[in-house]
């Protein structure tokens, strides 16, 4: 029987309301209790401004690499972390609005995904330095599916990072 390595994922989580450093605390441990799944890395939290809907508080952001086994894929994990979301209290009445917690998934391995519930690289990904800035953190030599480095997409956004806040 042979075995394939694990899937590495990346997930941006993100809080802005109650106790967000617990909350992203909570959502770690319950991603990491998944079956098949278990956390790699853990980027530092960021304090963001908020990026769509500016009349909100700021947001508590944070990049987790996972490994996912073989049998896990990028829709399983999606459902998993909608479940989790559901679980802390996620309710969704309003697109881009506050919420106890947001998971995202960012990458699944080298995979591109486009299903009407899942797109893998995450659309905006790219666009946002509170997901790139903590990605960088714990995978500075990450290449996206495209070929493009990390390091070459950041340097295309506008954006100012002091101790832990990012301003875009």
């Amino acid at each position: 029987m042979s075995y394939s390595e694990p899937v590495v994922a990346f997930i941006c989580l993100g809080s802005n309301m109650g106790d967000t450093d617990a909350n992203l605390a909570n959502a770690i441990a319950e991603i990491d209790s998944l079956e098949g799944v278990s956390v790699l890395k853990s980027s530092s939290i960021f304090r963001t401004e908020p990026q769509d809907k500016k009349d909100q508080s700021w947001f508590a952001n944070q990049v987790v690499s996972v490994a996912c086994s073989e049998y896990v894929t990028a829709h399983d994990l999606l459902n998993n972390l909608l479940e989790i979301e559901s679980k802390l209290g996620r309710v969704r009445e309003e697109r881009f609005g506050p919420r106890v917690i947001d998971l995202d998934v960012l990458l699944f391995g080298n995979e591109v995904i486009e299903s009407e519930d899942l797109i893998v690289p995450h659309p905006r990904m790219t666009e946002r330095a509170f997901v790139l800035v903590p990605l960088q953190e714990i995978a500075p030599q990450l290449q996206f599916p495209d070929g493009r480095g990390l390091e070459e997409v950041l340097s295309k956004l506008e954006y100012k990072v002091d101790a832990d806040q990012i301003w875009q």
